[in-house]
């Protein structure tokens, strides 16, 4: 078993605002907890993964394929596949949530050095 409090994950900023920490990760899915000050944006991306998630504390708006929705404690969510989306928590309170990925995600670029980024 692979054990991983929130309270010791390691988070990174991958926008201002915005942080990521990735949680224990098997062979088909990997899971992150996110946290997303008052006022920060997640920029619209994609990724080839089904992203499931869950807001543990606060309130957010997704923006999915140019549409609001809004999104608060207790609420659970489905990115499909290849689906812009991103997220903005124009609320004063902190939003918290758990994110699962599958498949597990690869390093995204903001996890990789510059120069990896530059080659593929």
């Amino acid at each position: 078993m692979e054990h991983l409090s929130t309270t010791r994950a390691e988070s990174d900023e991958v926008a201002d605002g915005v942080y990521l920490a990735d949680l224990p990760t098997g062979d088909r899915a990997g899971m992150m907890y996110w946290r997303i000050e008052p006022g920060a944006t997640l920029p619209v991306h994609t990724h080839a993964n089904e992203q499931i998630g869950y807001v543990l504390e606060g309130e957010l708006t997704a923006i999915v394929e140019g549409e609001e929705h809004a999104l608060s404690a207790g609420d659970a969510y489905l990115f499909r596949s290849n689906e812009r989306h991103g997220a903005e928590n124009r609320s004063s309170d902190v939003a918290i949530g758990l994110g699962i990925l599958a498949p597990p995600r690869e390093d995204p670029e903001w996890k990789r050095p510059p120069s990896e980024i530059e080659r593929s």
